[in-house]
């Protein structure tokens, strides 16, 4: 690779950083997710029965179990159920105990991994989940508007706060090749392509340093690839053919960074919205980042939005998948579905 591409990448992760770094310090609560079928609800008053699924090895899990075991002896409820999560089972076995106890409202204190493992359980139940944000990303609590750096308000939400129905979807991974498959829900954005090949080669000792800024290391490091030959068939409509770097399936579109990657996405109507990205060079993946950044109305030739509430993807070679930034193997197809108002979360 010639010296100028080389170049006009690192500017652009540069540029990338640098932009992230600013909108993080703009971040805080600015950001409104409006309700498309309804308004936040209270739910019913009187005494509730509370569970908590619990990661015990983030750094304020201590403080939040003791802030929600506070909250809810003065509101003289009874004491909280505290449910934690191991390095074998991220919160599987912890979530089904915890619905046994048939609580009010199930409190998830943890990372994306572990909101997404309780919310695949807890959709279409009714329970009501809290959000309790302690990991890095904390994607779904920025998407209904929580301040994620505000510990104690999250649990004054979670416990009192209002509630609404929110979408969730789900992903079908097929290797045809291993003959592997599986199935699981995500609730912000999966995807196919150069963005699950960055979350799975971004660098853990950095990322727990900067945060999500170290997912641009890993992102200057991957963009000199080749575009692959996929199918694409959205609704059950005919398929077309495309040759794509990555695909995006966003349920709702708020990021860490500040940035707001699909403005349009809304979290609770019903679809989802597709990104197909397609540059050939490290000046189309700039003016992706350009348009994604500045918000820019122009129409990009190798940036497709498309709105679905069900798309399929086959590849002939395995192409990496992810969910909600989380590595979730190598696929040669994809099914990807909403599943409208299936979870009910707390909100302000």
């Amino acid at each position: 690779m010639s010296n100028w591409i080389l170049y006009v990448i690192l500017a652009g992760g540069v540029v990338f950083a640098v932009s992230s770094w600013w909108g993080v310090r703009r971040l805080r609560a600015r950001h409104t997710r409006s309700a498309v079928h309804e308004d936040a609800h209270k739910p019913e008053a009187g005494l509730q029965r509370v569970a908590v699924v619990l990661n015990p090895v983030k750094a304020k899990a201590e403080d939040a179990r003791r802030i929600i075991r506070e909250a809810c002896h003065l509101a003289g409820w009874d004491e909280p159920r505290f449910f934690e999560t191991t390095a074998d089972d991220p919160g599987h076995s912890q979530t089904k105990a915890a619905l046994a106890y048939k609580p009010d409202v199930i409190l998830v204190g943890g990372g994306d991994g572990t909101v997404r493992v309780v919310a695949e359980a807890l959709a279409h139940t009714n329970v009501a989940m809290g959000l309790i944000p302690l990991g890095t990303g904390n994607l779904l609590a920025r998407n209904v508007n929580l301040d994620v750096n505000d510990l104690r308000g999250s649990v004054h939400t979670a416990l009192f706060g209002h509630q609404r129905y929110i979408d969730t979807a789900r992903m079908a991974i097929h290797n045809e090749l291993t003959g592997a498959s599986s199935e699981h829900a995500f609730l912000v954005i999966a995807g196919m392509g150069l963005d699950a090949e960055v979350v799975g080669d971004t660098n853990d000792g950095l990322k727990k340093a900067v945060g999500w800024l170290a997912y641009t290391e890993a992102g200057v490091r991957h963009l000199p690839g080749r575009r692959k030959k996929v199918t694409i068939a959205m609704d059950d409509e005919p398929e077309q053919s495309r040759k794509i770097r990555s695909v995006l399936f966003a349920n709702c579109g708020l990021i860490p960074g500040g940035i707001d990657f699909i403005p349009g996405a809304m979290i609770d109507d019903g679809v989802l919205d597709v990104v197909v990205m397609s540059p050939r060079s490290a000046i189309g993946w700039l003016a992706v980042y350009a348009k994604i950044l500045f918000k820019h109305n122009r129409n990009l030739p190798v940036m497709n939005y498309y709105r679905s509430g069900k798309v399929v993807i086959s590849s002939s070679e395995p192409m990496a998948t992810q969910l909600d930034g989380d590595p979730s193997g190598e696929a040669t197809k994809v099914t990807v579905k909403v599943e409208p108002r299936s979870l009910l979360v707390r909100v302000q």
